[in-house]
């Protein structure tokens, strides 16, 4: 294993911790994966029936983008491959996509409006996530195609009657953005029995979304600081 590939396979190891410790973690669905470098398109996920608070860096195994495992002495989440495999095999930024099942997350995607301009949070993502309908458990790979079309070339893509997506750089990025999403997710369900709640106008959430655009250098200052927080509470998620 290269330098390169134990980075990545510590950072999506750590992604899976750091889920649990969230509350994102859904038993043994869900599932985050990171593309491994080289000519022939590979990615890392978790092994299906591993918790998200057990998986450690070398539990991870390597997939194809035909759904073979090449590397791993387990399989994995069908649906999960569908999903992840779409988006690294069609968004050349996407090299860490997550997927999540929160509480937040499910009750935002099941609303009509989806995501709401309460706040700064949410002004992140303002004309930056894409909506996908659902079609029932994603085992069937000519949903792909029609993955792909809903994200486009957002951030992150919410899932109706479903979860949410995020795709990023890096994990440190992909991390970040489901992160914050789904907090902007938690403060719409804390509103929604208010009297009066208010959207922003569009143009101050597009400002807000571009002052945001101009701090993405913080956001591995951000990772750094929860491998810390890890490194302290479970520091076996490098082994």
């Amino acid at each position: 294993m290269d330098k390169q590939e134990a980075l990545l396979r510590r950072d999506l190891a750590a992604a899976y911790r750091l889920a649990a410790r969230f509350g994102w973690d859904d038993t043994l669905y869900t599932h985050f994966s990171v593309r491994l470098p080289g000519v022939a398109p590979r990615f890392l996920i978790n092994p299906f029936g591993l918790l998200f608070e057990e998986i450690r860096a070398s539990d991870l195994i390597v997939v194809d983008m035909d759904g073979r495992v090449l590397e791993g002495g387990a399989d994995y989440n069908v649906a999960g491959f569908t999903i992840h495999s779409a988006m690294h095999m069609a968004r050349a930024d996407a090299h860490c996509v997550i997927h999540t099942h929160t509480m937040a997350g499910m009750t935002v995607a099941a609303a009509d409006g989806g995501l709401l301009q309460l706040n700064q949070i949410s002004a992140e993502f303002h004309r930056r996530v894409g909506y996908h309908d659902y079609e029932g458990i994603a085992l069937d790979l000519g949903e792909r195609e029609r993955l792909v079309a809903s994200l486009g070339d957002n951030i992150a893509l919410i899932l109706r009657h479903h979860g949410l997506l995020s795709v990023g750089a890096s994990v440190a990025d992909a991390f970040y953005v489901m992160y914050y999403l789904n907090k902007a997710c938690d403060i719409q369900l804390a509103a929604a029995p208010l009297a009066g709640v208010r959207e922003m106008s569009e143009a101050l959430s597009q400002h807000a979304c571009e002052q945001f655009q101009g701090s993405e250098w913080q956001r591995p200052l951000l990772w750094q600081a929860w491998l810390r927080k890890l490194d302290r509470e479970c520091p076996d998620y490098r082994n």
